[in-house]
């Protein structure tokens, strides 16, 4: 199933420390510049988020709750297998002294989730 609806519901997300950590447990599927890709396929008949963003990695909260808002916004649109992914900041993207939020800061976070989401999508079968 996909997340069609574009919402993103309780159900959706993961929420509960011991969730975290059963998928934490895996190596990371994906990684970019900024962004580590943890996954782990479920039974559930659709696909949950987890972002982590930690302070040392983007001290203000504005960037923090950037980095969640542009998270949530590619998971809703993406068209993902039953999988549980977690999205976790890596490496700073900003400073205190930058700005804590630009629109090329969101244009790049949007690039590089996009490429994290890219390898847990719905194989799309070509029409015959």
């Amino acid at each position: 199933m996909t997340n069609a609806s574009g919402d993103f519901a309780r159900v959706r997300r993961i929420v509960k420390t011991d969730e975290f950590s059963s998928v934490f447990r895996l190596r990371p599927v994906q990684r970019t510049a900024h962004f580590v890709l943890y996954a782990r396929p479920t039974a559930l008949e659709h696909a949950r988020l987890g972002v982590v963003a930690a302070k040392r990695f983007a001290p203000r909260a504005a960037t923090r709750n950037a980095i969640k808002r542009v998270t949530r916004e590619v998971f809703r649109q993406s068209t993902l297998i039953n999988v549980d992914c977690i999205v976790r900041l890596s490496k700073p993207v900003n400073s205190k002294a930058g700005p804590a939020t630009t629109a090329q800061l969101k244009r790049e976070l949007r690039v590089e989730i996009l490429r994290l989401f890219a390898s847990q999508k719905i194989p799309v079968e070509p029409a015959s």
